[in-house]
């Protein structure tokens, strides 16, 4: 063995190689494990280190390089997954939750710190290492469709607070450490630091949004543009001589708004949780030194137990003051302390600047790690205790936010109560065909649901555009699109509704849809199933997520294994009362009624769910189906369970299509986490349907 490590050459190409072998496999192996895939990272970076096989090195550039891309990437992240929309409802709630969640632990901290012999510096960042918070838990708030509590809402406000107050107190302490501090440097700093966060968060923010205005769908350059403003702030935080993730965090706020949550977002956190970010976890792993953390759990245990201790304590004495200020349920309160919690982003970041700096040893380093270790497990485990006990909310929608397309103009004619004018269009479907195996299919549903509204159908054919309009291939794909047309027009009338073929030639088959279904006015677009599993998809999005993406209306993605006549039993898994997941109930509702068909509606929630809690969803949900001018036959079934996927795949036996709502689920901290939509698509024998809103 050591004569093959011997042979290997010392290169920064194997390094790299090794680190992208490593990405790959170790997350999912620890997922499997019920562990957070961070803690894999952490381990094979011990493992591969100066302590393992010493296959990496920490000191060598490519690491460094790498790891610190990573650690800024991280921190931008942080600052571009907060919902700035939700602070804003908030604000006032999440400031005042935000100071208290910050500046009790940073209290605790500093006196845990004082008390084993460290100087005010020190100990000053040791508790703001335990005052801000990483959202580890916003995905199980968001499945269980609690986000909209006001406790969640604030909670999720108040990160903006923590993680700034923290960041800015490591600046300072960093700037107290490098020495010669008098009051007049600490006054020239704090106001170089306030000038700098104004300017980038003012200046990038107007930027962005300029930039993302004059550049419109060139999806390329607006990826640069964003990778560019988070490194362009780092230097300029290094500048003033303040470390580089105070400008990293600050970019991802500043482009909070211009990104939005479009495509350009979700290729930014795809390439940062696919590759740097991972890099700065293995490199955290390579600094571990083993002896020196079985010691921190050994000989400083009592020191690693006043930190975890006071942390949970401080958290829970801040969501406490929270509870008495604004008479928030013991449940409400519960979910907030959980919430707040974790420690991986802005702490994991922060105390490696800390012990680089020479500021906290690495005894406090590893009980930092220790700290994330168990707030990132025990965390998301309370959160999904607690929240799934908080009242459900977002059931209670107001009867003008039900309406949906199809729904406007039969609650006029039914007498239901509505605030909005039926349109005066026609229910329109468009329906983008290329494939001639799958065309039937993808017609024969359309015009279903086009002849139950009494609409009509658009069949279109998009021909890539050329640059020499004479082009032969582009007159070979002119006339393809001709014979398809032709053809959707006899099986248009098979069905005695009207259809409106179009052709498009266009640079960009996504535009093209999507601008069609806009100047048709189109209430849906009827697409076919594409593979979108490859690298290059994931990266550069394919079609079905780019119409997702710019689409004005809903997207119904089909995999139809049989004629939709012919498909009378319909499973729809809900996850959760948001509108979102309800309108996909409607959009089963509209489509079995067109088909005199059955639905199921399957809920999988937790084996720990109380009873009280399916109960009170299965009444909501009753309620729901109670409140639609269409009568299908619906019935509910809830199981509990701890594999969602496996109880969907078993119910779908007996189903002839299932309908399921098009979701992207990603982590607070960047790290992708398996998606359920996307496994039981894969595995499904029958027809499936995958809906999906607009900008979805």
């Amino acid at each position: 063995m050591e004569q093959l490590l011997q042979n290997l050459p010392d290169s920064p190409i194997l390094e790299f190689t090794i680190l992208l072998l490593v990405i790959l496999t170790v997350p999912p192996i620890f997922e499997k494990l019920k562990l957070p895939g961070l803690v894999g990272l952490l381990v094979a970076g011990v493992l591969l280190g100066p302590h393992g096989a010493t296959l990496l090195n920490p000191e060598g550039e490519t690491i460094a390089l790498l790891s610190d891309i990573g650690k800024i990437y991280l921190m931008f992240v942080a600052g571009l997954e907060i919902d700035l929309e939700q602070f804003r409802k908030t604000k006032d709630r999440s400031m005042i939750f935000g100071a208290a969640t910050f500046f009790v632990p940073l209290i605790v901290g500093t006196a845990i710190g004082r008390f084993f012999g460290f100087d005010w510096n020190a100990s000053i960042l040791i508790g703001s290492l335990l005052a801000s918070h990483t959202l580890l838990g916003y995905p199980i708030v968001n499945r269980l469709g609690v986000v909209g509590n006001e406790a969640v809402t604030v909670t999720i406000g108040a990160t903006i607070f923590t993680d700034i107050a923290a960041l800015l107190v490591l600046a300072i302490c960093v700037s107290i450490n490098a020495g010669n501090f008098t009051p007049e440097t600490l006054v020239i700093q704090l106001a170089a630091l306030g000038i700098y966060a104004v300017a980038v968060l003012f200046g990038l923010d107007w930027a962005g949004k300029e930039f993302f205005r004059r550049t419109g769908d060139e999806e390329g350059n607006q990826f640069l543009f964003v990778l560019l403003a988070v490194f362009l702030a780092s230097v300029g935080a290094q500048i003033i001589n303040v470390d580089k993730i105070v400008g990293a965090f600050l970019a991802g706020l500043a482009v909070n708004d211009a990104v939005g949550n479009g495509p350009v977002k979700e290729k930014v956190e795809f390439v940062g949780s696919v590759m740097f970010i991972p890099f700065f976890f293995v490199g955290m792993g390579l600094l571990l030194n083993i002896p020196a953390f079985a010691k921190t759990l050994t000989s400083s245990l009592g020191m690693t137990l006043a930190i975890s201790i006071g942390l949970l304590t401080a958290k829970f004495v801040a969501a406490l003051v929270a509870k008495v200020l604004y008479r928030y349920q013991w449940v409400e309160t519960l979910t907030m302390w959980s919430l707040s919690v974790p420690q991986v982003a802005a702490t994991l970041a922060a105390a490696l600047v800390g012990v680089q700096q020479g500021i906290i040893t690495d005894e406090v380093f590893n009980t930092i790690v220790v700290l994330m270790l168990l707030t990132s497990i025990l965390g998301p485990l309370m959160t999904a205790q607690f929240a799934s006990r908080l009242p459900l909310t977002q059931a209670q929608i107001d009867a003008q936010e039900r309406l949906i397309w199809w729904e406007q103009h039969e609650q006029q004619e039914t007498g239901k109560v509505s605030q909005r004018e039926p349109s005066s269009s026609p229910f329109t479907v468009v329906v983008p065909i290329y494939n001639p195996l799958t065309e039937r299919y993808l017609i024969e549903m359309a015009a279903l649901l086009a002849r139950h509204e009494q609409g009509h159908i658009v069949p279109l054919s998009v021909a890539m555009g050329h640059v020499h309009m004479d082009d032969p291939e582009l007159d070979g794909a002119i006339a393809q699109s001709e014979r398809l047309l032709s053809r959707s027009l006899d099986i248009a009338r098979e069905f005695e509704v009207e259809a409106q073929p179009e052709l498009r030639i266009d640079d960009d088959v996504a535009r093209g849809i999507s601008r069609v279904a806009r100047e048709k006015q189109a209430g849906l677009i009827v697409m076919g199933w594409s593979p979108t599993t490859s690298l290059r998809a994931r990266l550069f999005g394919n079609v079905i997520n780019d119409v997702f993406w710019a689409s004005h209306c809903p997207v119904a993605v089909t995999r139809l294994m049989d004629e939709p006549m012919n498909m009378h039993r319909i499973l729809v898994p809900v996850k959760d009362l948001s509108p979102q997941s309800l309108r996909t109930v409607w959009f089963a509702q509209l489509f079995a009624d067109a088909n005199e068909a059955q639905i199921e509606l399957l809920h999988v929630c937790d084996r720990r769910t109380p009873p009280e809690q399916i109960d009170r969803f299965e009444m909501e949900l009753s309620k729901v189906l109670g409140d639609s001018p269409l009568s299908v036959s619906s019935h509910i079934k809830t199981i509990a369970h701890d594999d969602v996927t496996k109880v969907i795949l078993r119910a779908a036996r007996s189903a002839d299509l299932v309908i399921l709502r098009s979701v992207r689920r990603r982590t607070a901290g960047g790290l992708a986490i398996s998606n359920v939509t996307t496994q039981v698509i894969q595995d499904l024998a029958c027809s499936v349907v995958l809906f999906g809103e607009p900008h979805s």
